[in-house]
């Protein structure tokens, strides 16, 4: 028998890893959905269904259509800035889609495994386990805290998988990541300026699809943090992408948050602890070297 799996936001880095990911499963029927036409390179192994999740009966058609088992939902508004400035949006997106989805999940006897962040927390005191107490300091925190609410006040089996800044690469890359904009940029002979005050468990992308999928496929239901396993510094993740590259470490300068001028807040120290993903689904993650090798290979591939 096979398992009918419907991913929201199929064409974000996450959701591209996922349909890699879960297209070579002999037991997924998977249905790829998100905004728009379909941008995955491969048309193989899934059925592609355009969706706005924003759209209540769009959501509701998709689900009467293809009446999915399990749902991991990858979309979400995620430029943290963009978030405080358009509260209205980000309630939208990260909000109202996801008591969209639940109630379509409930319809149908869905199981739905969503995407949440460490910027629920405020910094203070992370690495944090499942357990740490919420307290987000923006709106993109906040509006993700509200989502995951939603889904432990409803009548549905869910998980959320909580992370810590993505990282990857894809064919049709409209974002940049760390290692990507550090190597650009030392390249290209530039001098950069990178944060030595803030904390990260950064994650790679294919971890993170992994991790969803340990959760889907036998429907675990709880909070898990999926993230990387070091916890660094952007000066510090900078450092190991020169030194993987070879490339002129002189032009990293040190810096702290407030050199920036950003509009939403950023926690300090966030990060997390993954002892229960380890042991309760198996998760390993890369190290944030093996990461770097990875995006590095897949790069040589791509060209």
């Amino acid at each position: 028998m096979k398992k009918r799996i419907l991913i929201t936001g199929s064409n974000g880095l996450l959701g591209q890893k996922l349909v890699e990911l879960l297209r070579q499963q002999a037991h997924v029927d998977l249905i790829a959905t998100a905004r728009g036409a379909n941008r995955l390179p491969v048309t193989e192994g899934y059925t592609y269904a355009p969706l706005d999740i924003t759209v209540q009966a769009e959501v509701n058609a998709v689900f009467d259509q293809f009446k999915p088992e399990v749902v991991i939902h990858t979309a979400a508004m995620t430029n943290v800035d963009t978030c405080e400035t358009d509260r209205e949006g980000c309630d939208l997106l990260n909000v109202d889609a996801v008591a969209y989805l639940i109630q379509a999940c409930e319809k149908h006897g869905s199981y739905l495994c969503h995407l949440s962040t460490d910027f629920i927390f405020d910094g203070a005191d992370g690495p944090y386990t499942e357990e740490g107490k919420p307290n987000p300091i923006s709106y993109y925190g906040e509006s993700k805290l509200k989502a995951e609410e939603l889904l432990f006040h409803s009548n549905i089996r869910w998980s959320i998988a909580r992370t810590v800044l993505v990282y990857g690469i894809v064919p049709d890359m409209s974002r940049s990541n760390i290692v990507l904009w550090v190597k650009k940029s030392l390249e290209d002979g530039k001098t950069i300026q990178v944060v030595t005050d803030q904390f990260r468990t950064p994650t790679l992308a294919e971890d993170l699809a992994m991790g969803c999928w340990l959760l889907a496929k036998d429907e675990v239901e709880g909070i898990f943090n999926i993230s990387g396993s070091d916890f660094l510094t952007p000066y510090e993740m900078a450092v190991m992408t020169a030194d993987y590259y070879g490339l002129d470490k002189s032009l990293l300068a040190q810096a702290d948050s407030s050199t920036f001028q950003q509009t939403a807040k950023r926690p300090a120290r966030t990060g997390f602890v993954l002892d229960k993903a380890k042991k309760v689904l198996g998760y390993a993650p890369r190290t944030f070297q093996e990461g770097i090798a990875l995006m590095a290979q897949q790069v040589a591939d791509l060209s």
